[in-house]
């Protein structure tokens, strides 16, 4: 670097968010909704309302409804794909501000919902209608928000605002049990919803787009950083139309490496409790395993971020995807107890860095401005890629009987991803840093 006095933000490794960690913690609890809501939660949702409705209902046993539950689970994914579009767009008009507040609130309503279902169609409507709004309210609204106060430290508060997931991972699940068990499902789920209004609630009068509404800048560096080192958004407005994105090759890559990561995250993940029952562990280890796995991953999410922001996002992506394929390749090889061990405790690290990626690679690719409509594009793109991962899973347990078939094409599905990250120009139409790039010429 030519002025060996001057720090540059994208260098800086120092968690000095200011008034900014209000959007940090208002990310994490966001995480943590849409884990227990949508994702971990369902293993104590769909056993509760299976056992409980599989007779009347009509099932020939328990088992029969739980695997109809799991199959209009990835329905309700993909019908969110199609919404994720119009709540992009809205989120363009309105900011992620408002969005994430309305999605928040309106989440936790359809929680509320879902308890009370009795039926398969109300089931199905309110686990969609829950998917659809938390995810709206923590990636759409949330990555806008992180994305607009940190613009150059995002890995830095992405690897924070992602161990909402893990907590999720490690806390919701036994909070909604207790709660279930004490209260009943309606009851139960009802405590959780409510929370989620009040706080969506909350935010909407504490919580700004930018921080320059609050009078601070990005950041929270001074006014003459932010004059040298980044551009203001009223300097590029409108720099991206649909149809321009659609045609821009960086944005299908970001969607398709970033598809890829949460791919492989969730096809491991959502049947982790099955492939270690493979090597002899009882349900109860099993899970409790995955409870490890969740708490190891607040390392990784802190660990990869802060990578992230010291070397780069291109350089954290592909030092996450060699350490994952390494886990999942000692899974497959020792295939036994030992190597589930080994495998959890790696895996743990890998998925608490998997969130991360989500906001910090396309915002690292474009930059802030305009990113609005960068995300509404780039998301569901992303989300259908992921959503491929329940056609890994059921096709190895198909032709092989085991689990362990899919984790070999999500070791292939990993190195593919190395060699598209290596490709990728992770700064390209980055303003924030073109300008880094000019305040180094002129030091030069």
């Amino acid at each position: 670097m030519a002025d060996k006095t001057t720090k540059l933000q994208s260098e800086n490794t120092k968690s000095n968010f200011g008034k900014g960690w209000m959007i940090i913690f208002y990310s994490m609890i966001m995480f943590w909704f849409l884990i227990g809501f949508s994702i971990d939660g369902q293993n104590i949702v769909i056993d509760v309302f299976a056992g409980a409705n599989w007779e009347k209902l009509g099932f020939a046993d328990q088992n029969a409804l739980h695997a109809k539950l799991l199959e209009l689970a990835m329905w309700a994914g993909f019908i969110g794909v199609i919404a994720y579009f119009v709540i992009g767009r809205i989120c363009t008009k309105i900011g992620g501000r408002m969005l994430s507040s309305i999605c928040l609130v309106l989440a936790g309503a359809s929680y509320i919902f879902y308890g009370n279902a009795d039926t398969i169609a109300t089931y199905f409507i309110g686990l969609t209608l829950v998917t659809v709004f938390i995810n709206g309210a923590a990636y759409i609204g949330g990555g806008n928000l992180v994305t607009q106060w940190f613009p150059k430290k995002k890995g830095l508060a992405n690897g924070y605002t992602t161990m909402g997931h893990n907590l999720g991972s490690a806390l919701y699940v036994p909070l909604i049990a207790a709660l279930i068990g004490a209260m009943g499902m309606a009851k139960g789920m009802t405590v959780t919803g409510i929370a989620a209004i009040v706080i969506g609630i909350g935010a909407y009068f504490i919580i700004r787009n930018t921080p320059q509404e609050l009078s601070i800048y990005p950041d929270n560096v001074s006014k003459e950083v932010y004059e040298k080192e980044y551009v203001d958004l009223s300097e590029a407005k409108s720099r991206w139309t649909v149809s321009s994105l659609l045609k821009t090759k960086e944005m299908w890559l970001v969607a398709l490496i970033v598809g890829i990561n949460q791919l492989v995250t969730t096809g491991v993940m959502s049947q982790m409790v099955p492939r270690n029952m493979e090597f002899g562990f009882s349900q109860t280890q099993a899970v409790s395993l995955m409870t490890v796995c969740a708490i190891v991953g607040l390392a990784g999410s802190f660990g990869f971020g802060f990578i992230d922001q010291k070397l780069g996002v291109k350089t954290a992506i592909k030092g996450y995807l060699v350490w994952y394929a390494a886990a999942l390749a000692i899974n497959v090889v020792m295939n036994n107890a030992i190597g589930g061990y080994i495998c959890v405790a790696m895996v743990g690290i890998a998925i608490g860095a998997a969130a991360n990626f989500m906001t910090s690679l396309p915002a690292s690719v474009f930059g802030r401005h305009n990113f609005d409509l960068v995300y509404s594009i780039y998301f569901p793109i992303m989300e259908i890629v992921l959503m491929l991962n329940y056609i890994v899973n059921s096709k190895a347990l198909e032709w092989t009987g085991s689990l362990r078939g899919a984790y070999v094409v999500f070791i292939v599905l990993l190195i593919v991803n190395f060699v598209l990250i290596s490709v990728l120009n992770t700064r390209k139409y980055n303003l924030d840093y073109k300008k880094e790039e000019e305040v180094l010429e002129q030091g030069a």
